[in-house]
């Protein structure tokens, strides 16, 4: 029997299928299954795109219902609960104007303009009506209207932000609004599809924000929230922010006295012996490991003639991040923002032949870039830094073996800081970028290609590249479940092209060379941030700055401890003593609060058997054991390599 045109088949997630004759909405369908999937309904998938309950299904489709344990339903959930918390507001305060609110991977927030400006005492008066809100069980309704008649709804309630985003909305798309009991906002959506859904939500933080981002314009309020299916999840994700709070780099930082910083240096860092210590630690490790894999380090001047970077492409697309100056003949200059233009200029010094390649040069030179004084913070975002900086100059044919050597390179460090990958973001031709469209089609392909090959979970970055070329950004995941975007792999065809870089191939012919661009840690002050963070200041031992604290019980036992500070100092670990006249207990309690990895506690008993008490930051008290055994003991943990 041939099918019914009006029949419309909709193709489940478990390979079933449901038909229907006439047009059908993703809730009727979910209802049509059983009344717990109905009432556990957040959203839907049709056809792979995310979509309200109601939405009209009027041809064959493959459909998902989103419940709450679906990845997708979050972002809808926390989308939704940006609403309910502008409905709160809106009730608290009428006069009160909206300007607009998406969801974030940690929740979500809304830039709103009060007088006076809201601040964290508000927030139990918001949550508070939000909550009765979400007892009403309001539907949430999609409506989708003419310019003019969002002009005038919108006009009538005095949101003038709102009036700005319809005129910049393209004439060719849809002008949709959301309505909830008296409210209703200008969003494409999805929602919820009542605020009954709503649970568990937390107000955060609130800050200034300028309207489009503009200093020029006024001042809004950002009020930044998050949302959770469930209260228990709300709850660990709070205890997690506390725990975040305690590691906070800036914290642990000045606790153990590793940097600091200061008003006549805005955004640069001092590096204090512990931290210097442990940056030159991190920068050795990895300079070793460059060596190890053929490259040639480098060092490059941190200040060039602007016409370098007009060659580059920078100064079109990065100048205002610059800095820029005249010398005395009124010649224009910059420092270095990035290394690659400097290496283009060392491949380019003389001929080069296909049997050099791939040339790997790897650079750990000073970088400044003149970012917004309101965005400086701490060790994550900074105007003068360095990063373990690498450009390997390839074959076309030579592209996919080295991707796939430095994903593999890329894992084995991170391993050791155990730290796993979450997942890979490829990131694509952006909307400015240098070049040809073929050409950035065929290094997104073998970017894409050396993923695939790698087997590595993928999210897709649309245009969100570097202007001379598409990348792979590595996104880890900390020890609180945080994800860091870190390592970057970059394939860039436009930068050769520009400096007009040739090699002799196996032919006897020139040919241009493709570069990578590709850094492991990042810069080094933000990977030493996510450290920081990872540990808790708590780091391995081949880390710490100080791995072992001598103390003594009294100063009748100072000789056999400065003994076995000079037998560690002698073995190349890094040790300090305490043999001051504080009692043994808050000697232990400021080992501990400095977080030394192994603090060794002498007195009478030690000094007459020649044995030490040994406490692990990690461990507890591990007991007493002979020198010669704990010396065996830390040699093993001391020193790592990648």
């Amino acid at each position: 029997m041939s099918q019914s045109v009006a029949e419309i088949r909709i193709q489940l997630p478990d390979g079933s299928t449901k038909t229907f004759d006439r047009p059908v909405t993703p809730g009727e369908v979910a209802a049509s299954i059983g009344s717990g999937l109905a009432r556990a309904a957040l959203a839907a998938k049709v056809n792979g795109r995310v979509v309200d309950l109601d939405h009209p299904i009027t041809e064959d489709t493959e459909l998902e219902i989103l419940t709450s344990k679906s990845p997708e339903a979050l972002e809808v959930l926390r989308h939704s609960c940006t609403h309910l918390m502008a409905q709160a507001v809106k009730r608290l305060h009428p006069e009160a104007m909206l300007e607009d609110g998406p969801p974030t991977e940690e929740g979500f927030w809304y830039d709103i303009r009060t007088d006076p400006p809201l601040t964290p005492e508000d927030f139990p008066a918001i949550e508070k009506e939000m909550r009765s809100i979400a007892k009403e069980a309001l539907p949430i309704e999609r409506q989708e209207l003419s310019r003019e008649e969002a002009y005038r709804i919108f006009k009538e309630r005095g949101e003038k932000y709102k009036l700005d985003l319809i005129e910049r909305i393209p004439e060719d798309d849809t002008i949709s609004t959301y309505r909830q009991g008296e409210f209703i906002d200008l969003c494409r959506g999805p929602h919820v599809p009542h605020t009954g859904v709503f649970k568990a939500f937390k107000l955060l933080s609130v800050a200034g924000a300028y309207w489009k981002g503009d200093a020029e314009n006024e001042q809004l309020c950002r009020i930044k929230g998050t949302a959770f299916p469930t209260k228990q999840e709300l709850d660990a994700y709070l205890q997690m922010l506390e725990e975040a709070k305690r590691r906070d780099h800036r914290r642990v930082g000045r606790e153990l006295e590793l940097f600091m910083h200061h008003e006549w240096a805005p955004g640069e860092i001092f590096w204090l012996p512990k931290g210097h210590l442990m940056y030159r630690q991190l920068s050795r490790m990895m300079s070793d490991l460059c060596r190890q894999e053929g490259y040639d380090e480098v060092f490059t001047p941190l200040l060039f003639k602007a016409d370098l970077f007009k060659v580059s492409g920078h100064w079109e697309h990065y100048r205002e991040d610059m800095f820029l100056f005249d010398d005395k003949d009124e010649n224009q200059f910059a420092l270095k923002p990035m290394n690659c233009p400097s290496h283009m200029l060392i491949f380019r010094e003389k001929k080069r032949s296909y049997r050099e390649l791939p040339m790997r040069i790897h650079d750990q030179g000073v970088l400044h870039r003149n970012e917004a004084s309101g965005t400086l913070s701490g060790l994550t975002r900074v105007r003068q830094f360095c990063q373990d900086d690498a450009h390997i100059f390839l074959a076309q044919e030579q592209i996919e073996d080295e991707i796939t050597a430095l994903i593999g390179l890329v894992k084995r460090v991170y391993d050791l800081f155990d730290m796993q990958f979450s997942k890979v973001c490829l990131s694509t031709r952006p909307e400015s970028y240098l070049g040809e469209k073929e050409s950035w089609d065929q290094a997104e392909k073998a970017l894409s290609n050396a993923i695939e090959k790698n087997q590595l979970d993928c999210t897709i970055n649309e245009g969100d590249g570097a202007f001379y070329g598409p990348k792979i950004d590595f996104i880890v995941r900390d020890c609180l479940g945080r994800e860091w975007q870190t390592a970057t792999i970059q394939l860039d065809y436009q930068l050769p092209a520009r400096f007009e870089l040739k090699f002799i191939n196996r032919n006897n012919e020139e040919e241009m060379p493709v570069v990578v661009h590709r850094a492991i840690f990042g810069s080094f002050e933000r990977f030493f941030a996510i450290l920081i963070e990872h540990y808790g200041g708590n780091f391995p031992v081949w880390l710490a700055p100080e791995q072992v604290r001598v103390l003594t019980i009294s100063e009748k036992h100072e000789g056999y401890a400065q003994e076995v500070y000079e037998q560690l100092q002698s073995n190349g670990i890094r040790a300090e003593k305490d043999f001051s006249a504080e009692k043994i207990g808050a000697k232990i309690r400021e080992g501990r609060m400095k977080r030394v990895p192994y603090l060794l506690v002498v007195g009478e008993k030690e000094a007459s058997s020649r044995t030490l008490s040994v406490r692990s930051q990690q461990k507890g008290d591990l007991g007493s054991m002979p020198l010669g055994s704990f010396l065996e003991w830390i040699n093993r943990e001391k020193s790592a390599v990648f």
